[in-house]
């Protein structure tokens, strides 16, 4: 016997998935921006055990790839292992510094659009837009970089709660 799969039952079966992953977002966006210390937590141990993930992986394919000959091959592996299980163990450091790579990552997006304003300038219009995203970006990357690494232990936190409240938090 053979069962047949109608398109408006996938459709429906989505939709029902969509809103529960929705709810779901909205739910961890406001909690990571009521809670953003803890969400910073959270997001450094996930960065951690991705790392580590990442490193035994790397590890795996590295043994089949080369058969364990020379020392060097193994340094990508160790690394990525050794720094997550060190974001593990020290979280707040592990917070730290991804406030510091979230700071550096809005001064590099405020660089870029703020070239890309001042390219636009002159053939299309709204490039003030642009460029006061970049002065935001600038703004925001300075905020984070006067008070490092303090700032970490919130900023990271409220902007992975925000992320994940506007991420999906609105598909249906």
């Amino acid at each position: 016997m053979t069962t047949t799969i109608h398109a408006f039952d996938l459709g429906r079966d989505f939709r029902r998935f969509a809103l529960i992953t929705g709810i779901l977002l909205i739910v961890l966006g406001v909690a990571g921006v009521a809670l953003p210390q803890l969400m910073s937590l959270i997001t450094a141990a996930f960065a951690g055990w991705l790392l580590v993930l990442a490193g035994f992986v790397t590890f795996y394919l590295t043994w089949q790839g080369f058969g364990g000959r020379g020392w060097l091959r193994w340094l990508k592996p160790f690394v990525l292992i050794a720094t997550g299980l060190l974001i593990l163990v020290y979280p707040i450091a592990g917070a730290a510094a991804l406030g510091l790579m979230l700071a550096i990552y809005f001064m590099f997006d405020g660089f870029a659009n703020a070239g890309m304003a001042f390219e636009m300038r002159r053939p299309m219009r709204g490039w003030f837009w642009l460029l006061l995203n970049a002065i935001l970006s600038f703004a925001l990357s300075l905020f984070i970089l006067a008070g490092w690494p303090g700032t970490s232990f919130w900023i990271v936190g409220l902007y992975v709660g925000i992320s994940l409240f506007f991420l999906m938090g609105w598909p249906c």
